[in-house]
């Protein structure tokens, strides 16, 4: 069979919140994202599908949320992702520590990993991100946003995710099949229960990184944790590939799932975390004009005939705007 196109990393990252407001002011307001899709889960319609990223909506940079209101709280455990990392800016964790001073954001004390400083810290839900400075080239694929966080110090896509995993080599094995190759192993700092790190990287600069941790504390999904990680395969083809290439190494993966902004395939890899591979497009801007991404709920064609049912349903939620953008719907 022939090897197919490695994935270049991280595509989006997708998680589960509480109330929606309280998520949309956080990760707009207090992180500096750019609220790019206003839509719903098209699995649930009767839910929010928020995604907040950078000016454009970079492949990269994607954290999105389902505000289930209904839901517990959850707690991270064996089988699921544990902490997911933005890279930042070098020297720019002293603006970071302060601003979540001013917030009230909880935050933990600077770990160093794989060489580099890592500022943890919780969102309102309790779910575990971090930052994490690092040199950004000058032909860095991101586009910072800098409504509520400047330049310097604002949010540059993904760094990483980390998984907890009863059995880490099965899901080590399976991420080399994906085109991720090791890069280094190192003992835990106490952030974490397992005893070793091990870190591969993808072929891209954005979201390359997955680290694993073996541990066999149990967990249950609510708010505050993972729902699913995306991995980028930039064209339908390249996916199929990758799709047949996971299917040989024993799991089940979805047929495509037509997904408006992406076309994703979806599977549980051996640990039992689900991911998804996204292609690259269309992207955001395939139904929003780039200056007027995040204005408006945006559903997809086969949900706009029960637009004034589905809006009927969903939590009234005010925006945090800046000057380019309206608020119609």
């Amino acid at each position: 069979m022939t090897e197919p196109t490695p994935t270049s990393g991280i595509h989006h990252v997708t998680c589960i919140a509480g109330d929606p407001q309280q998520n949309m002011n956080f990760w707009t307001e207090t992180l500096g994202l750019r609220l790019v899709k206003r839509s719903i889960n098209q699995d649930d319609p009767s839910t929010y599908h928020f995604f907040f990223a950078d000016a454009e909506g970079t492949p990269g940079t994607s954290m999105t949320f389902f505000p289930w209101e209904d839901l517990t709280q959850g707690k991270v455990g064996s089988g699921q992702v544990s902490q997911i990392a933005f890279r930042v800016p070098a020297r720019s964790l002293d603006y970071w520590e302060d601003r979540f001073d001013q917030r009230g954001v909880d935050y933990d004390d600077r770990v160093e990993r794989f060489d580099e400083t890592v500022l943890p810290f919780r969102d309102p839900d309790g779910l575990p991100v971090e930052l994490i400075a690092v040199n950004v080239p000058e032909d860095d694929p991101t586009v910072p946003w800098t409504e509520f966080v400047p330049e310097e110090a604002a949010i540059r896509g993904f760094h990483s995710v980390t998984l907890w995993l009863a059995d880490p080599d099965p899901t080590q094995d399976l991420l080399q099949t994906m085109g991720f190759r090791k890069v280094g192993t190192e003992q835990a700092r106490g952030d974490t229960p397992g005893d070793k790190r091990t870190r591969f990287a993808a072929t891209g600069s954005v979201g390359k990184y997955v680290d694993v941790l073996p541990t066999i504390e149990s967990g249950r999904q609510g708010h505050g944790t993972v729902h699913h990680v995306a991995f980028q395969t930039p064209t339908d083809a390249d996916q199929e590939a990758m799709r047949k290439a996971i299917r040989s190494a024993g799991l089940r993966p979805t047929a495509q799932i037509d997904r408006h902004w992406f076309r994703s395939v979806y599977f549980r890899e051996f640990g039992g975390v689900l991911f998804e591979l996204a292609t690259s497009g269309p992207g955001y801007t395939s139904d929003e004009p780039l200056d007027d991404l995040g204005s408006r709920l945006v559903l997809p064609e086969k949900f706009e005939d029960r637009r004034d049912e589905i809006k009927a349903q969903l939590a009234d939620v005010s925006i945090p705007l800046s000057k380019e953008i309206n608020t119609g719907d």
